[in-house]
């Protein structure tokens, strides 16, 4: 999911999301004058169903249209919404730390 383009568009991707799982993908690309190392990591996400209401004050609160998928795990959706993930929580805010820091010590 992309971020959404205005409010509309952010509570459509949020009622796509509730009560569902989606998967979350990050590609990282290190690069150095002698190689070029590429990865990607993968999360899970679940979460709950939502009400129209939480979907409105998490809106209303918080600010959907900077986000992949119109959220924010480390947010109050995120608290409130996701029922468990399955994976690296920091690939869902944007980089796979744990990932990256395993080929940084193997590669480095």
């Amino acid at each position: 999911m992309n971020k959404p383009q205005d409010i509309d568009q952010a509570k459509e991707m949020l009622l796509e999301l509730s009560g569902n799982k989606h998967s979350v993908y990050t590609a990282v690309c290190l690069k150095t004058t002698e190689k070029t190392i590429k990865f990607y990591d993968k999360t899970d996400v679940y979460f709950k169903s939502l009400t129209e209401q939480e979907i409105d004050y998490y809106i209303k609160n918080y600010n959907p249209l900077d986000k992949a998928g119109a959220y924010g795990i480390q947010e109050w959706i995120g608290y409130t919404g996701i029922e468990k993930f399955d994976g690296c929580y920091y690939n869902v805010m944007g980089l796979p730390l744990q990932k990256l820091y395993k080929v940084l010590m193997s590669e480095f």
